[in-house]
């Protein structure tokens, strides 16, 4: 059984973060044709395109998305109930998938900032992802780098973010229990 939980909790994970990931690039206003944001786009588009005819946006936040996004994440918390044969209550898949969409989303930013990271290190600067990803984390990092004193050429700003990205997530862990 805990391979399968494994089996479904990862994917359902992972397009959850390919949700979230549409929500942020749309609220980061980035590169809608740059390759990675056209993948993100056509993995989400068969869903969130209906949806949109039917909720609105609320000015720039993409309401539509964030209510595919709660789905996902409230389908997996109702599969993965119905595997364990646990009692479904719809207030508290709500509130779980609420949750657990800040979970992911957190781990979205974790992983797309290390990926910044490694892709600094090899990429020549033309690279199209490595652009589309330094406007999603650069509201992160800037306000970082203007704390941080120069360090002769080194970047730390993504250590920080990552060290306080962890800290948000193990303060929100004590506060609800198994975050």
């Amino acid at each position: 059984m805990n391979a399968t939980y494994f089996l479904v909790s990862t994917l359902f994970n992972l397009y959850l973060m390919v949700v979230l990931l549409r929500l942020w690039l749309q609220l980061a206003r980035a590169d809608f044709y740059n390759p990675l944001s056209q993948v993100v786009v056509k993995a989400t588009q068969p869903v969130v395109g209906p949806l949109r005819r039917v909720i609105p946006s609320i000015g720039p936040f993409d309401t539509a998305t964030f209510v595919f996004a709660l789905a996902v994440s409230a389908l997996k918390i109702v599969v993965i109930s119905l595997m364990f044969s646990a009692p479904l209550n719809p207030i508290g898949v709500i509130v779980a998938a609420l949750i657990d969409m800040l979970r992911e989303g957190l781990s979205l930013v974790f992983w797309v900032l290390i990926l910044r990271a490694i892709l600094s290190w090899v990429s020549q600067g033309n690279n199209p992802v490595e652009y589309v990803l330094m406007q999603l984390t650069e509201p992160f990092l800037r306000p970082i780098r203007s704390v941080l004193p120069q360090m002769g050429g080194l970047d730390l700003s993504v250590l920080v973010a990552i060290i306080a990205l962890q800290f948000i997530r193990i303060l929100l862990g004590d506060v609800f229990g198994g975050f």
